[in-house]
């Protein structure tokens, strides 16, 4: 059977592994911009590296029938039985702080007197490396006790301190309840419990806080924990409902309305986040190692699916991810992935990623009507320049651009794309909008010109002939040849939704039929979810589903969409054709963001 997990997480520390049967922590994760992606402190495959437990008069007792919610669709908490002790548990990550909480609740539902012992045993058996491929750190993992957290701490070191992890449950020791164990083993591997051990009379009910910092040494992780102790458990649990309530959206599919916050916050906690030895905010296809390319950044899955769902969520954290985008990331702007400094991780120039900023950046000022923001000097270098590499991708004589990879990262069959040059099309739109008036009237006039010409070479070399009616190419190499295709990642049927053409346009209309129709390779048209796939993932992609929503298909999408778990209601690459689970890409939290999106755009009351 399949393990199902629930996500959780702030800005600083993400728990991806969640185990819904147990409610174990598989691993934690952090993004660390001196190691250029993310870190993970991991058990093994037989122990988690946090797990809750109970003894019942000395005797181990199994927690079993965990039954979950989401409280405001992103804080996990659970009911479970032990024995006739009723458990209840909740795991906080705070907003705005470096640690979470895993806070258990036990109550006596036996007629007697119990003495019980409950809390949280932890192991810490390795640190990975996680850029895409994750690798066992070879470091010195440090066990010892702190004053400054009244318990212990545990780091790892290279040398120097790489980070530092420290729980805490209280500041005065001597009075508490509540107290820990640990130990290091002879393999380095640390192991240790945080419990609470009293005598619970029928119905008494006992309630204790495990709070986790994290920082970069032993002071920062122990006062990032006792920071959030000191606030206490109400404080920061309302103060992150508040700040969750305050970014929800609400449309009136109950069904949808699930799928569509969870996967919004999802992708805003695991697309983005903060470095904890630099405390600066950083893009990635997904802070989950589960996710096959995980913690790089990508100019298309950042900006073009993640990034609307951010916006919808808060204008001013997108504003943020901009500055991030044209500073840190804006040097190598185009090529196919790159670490989270800006570095180039896989070189490969991708037109659609190389648009993706602008086509950003003119959402952000329509949403948030700040034309200050454009005219900030990085920002129109950083425009200029995505111009100066634009110019450099143009065909000699005929005004269509190419690329080298296609949006799905795999490499083109012929080089000028139809999705792509729709892209080209419109920034140059856009920013001939976007600085009209604040650019001289020249320039402004070659944009427009440039964009009047990309569409007119679109209409007169990208539609083809096929079996009699006319269609648009996927590409084409202007010397002829042209292939019939199509991808979830960068799909023809998104013409209409970047404003190129209308809903009711027959070549546009003729496409659509041909890649939906049983005989496109693709289609899965004879499935119960049938949405378009392609050879990178050969199933339903859920970009698809998102591509479908905002097509002008929005009921049978929805139907599409109602049919599929993917991971857990959380977005994967793609799904089984006929059961709708995931088969490709788990835990995908920019397509999560792209997915949320769709969804409102398609079926908000403030969209109609």
């Amino acid at each position: 059977m399949t393990t199902q997990y629930i996500v959780t997480g702030n800005e600083t520390v993400s728990l991806p592994t969640i185990r819904e049967i147990d409610g174990s922590i598989e691993g934690i994760s952090l993004l660390h911009m001196g190691a250029k992606g993310m870190l993970e402190l991991c058990g093994d495959d037989g122990t988690p590296f946090l797990q809750p437990f109970i003894e019942v008069e000395d005797k181990s007792v199994p927690i079993t029938d965990f039954q979950w919610n989401l409280e405001h669709y992103w804080i996990p908490t659970f009911k479970a039985k032990a024995g006739s002790i009723n458990i209840q548990g909740t795991i906080l990550a705070p907003i705005g702080e470096r640690g979470f909480c895993y806070r258990i609740s036990v109550e006596n539902d036996y007629d007697i007197p119990v003495s019980v012992r409950f809390g949280v045993k932890g192991y810490w058996n390795k640190t990975l490396h996680s850029i895409n491929e994750s690798k066992e750190i070879q470091g010195e993992m440090k066990l010892y006790k702190s004053g400054w957290n009244h318990c212990f701490v545990c780091d790892l070191r290279l040398g120097y301190s790489l980070f530092a992890f420290a729980p805490i449950y209280t500041e005065t020791p001597e009075t508490s309840d509540t107290d820990y164990s640990c130990n290091q083993e002879e393999d380095g591997s640390i192991r240790y419990e945080c419990f609470q051990k009293k005598v619970l009379a029928p119905r008494d009910v006992s309630i204790e806080n495990y709070w986790f910092g994290l920082g970069f040494e032993e002071v920062a992780a122990s006062t990032s924990a006792k920071e959030m102790l000191r606030h206490g458990f109400e404080v920061e649990h309302r103060k992150t409902c508040d700040w969750l309530a305050k970014r929800e959206r609400n449309i009136k599919d109950e069904r949808l309305n699930v799928i569509l916050n969870r996967n919004m916050f999802f992708s805003f906690f695991f697309g983005s986040g903060i470095t904890l030895d630099t405390e600066e905010l950083v893009l990635v296809t997904s802070r989950s190692p589960r996710y096959y390319v995980s913690a790089a950044y990508w100019d298309r899955d950042s900006l073009l699916w993640s990034f609307p769902a951010i916006l919808m969520a808060d204008v001013e954290y997108a504003r943020e991810i901009l500055h991030y985008v044209f500073t840190k990331q804006i040097k190598n702007v185009g090529i196919h992935s790159r670490y989270i400094d800006g570095t180039v991780l896989e070189p490969g120039f991708e037109l659609d990623e190389l648009c993706a900023p602008v086509i950003a950046l003119a959402e952000y000022v329509k949403a948030s009507g700040d034309y200050l923001f454009i005219e900030e000097a990085y920002i129109q270098a950083g425009i200029k320049r995505i111009l100066k590499i634009l110019q450099s991708k143009r065909h000699n004589e005929i005004a269509l651009y190419e690329t080298f990879l296609q949006p799905t990262d795999d490499m083109h069959v012929y080089p000028f794309l139809t999705y792509d040059n729709v892209l080209v099309w419109k920034i140059l739109l856009d920013i001939a909008e976007l600085y009209s008036g604040k650019w001289d009237k020249g320039t402004i006039r070659t944009l427009t010109n440039e964009a009047k010409n990309v569409k007119e070479s679109i209409e007169k070399h990208c539609i083809k002939i096929h079996n009699g009616i006319p269609i648009y190419a996927w590409s084409v190499d202007l010397c002829g040849n042209w292939d019939i295709y199509d991808e979830p990642p960068g799909s023809l049927l998104l013409l209409p939704h970047y404003g190129y053409c209308q809903f009711d346009d027959k070549v546009w209309n003729n496409t659509v039929n041909l890649i939906r129709s049983r005989d496109y390779k693709y289609s899965f048209a004879d499935c119960p979810i049938a949405e378009i796939g392609c050879a990178h993932a050969p199933h339903p992609w859920v970009l698809s589903i998102a591509n479908s929503l905002l097509s002008g298909n929005a009921l049978t999408a929805r139907e599409h969409l109602l049919k599929c778990s993917m991971d857990n209601g959380i977005a994967c690459e793609s799904v089984d054709e006929y059961t709708g689970e995931s088969r490709t890409g788990d835990a995908f939290a920019t397509c999560a963001g792209f997915l949320a999106y769709a969804i409102n755009k398609a079926f908000s009351d403030d969209n109609v």
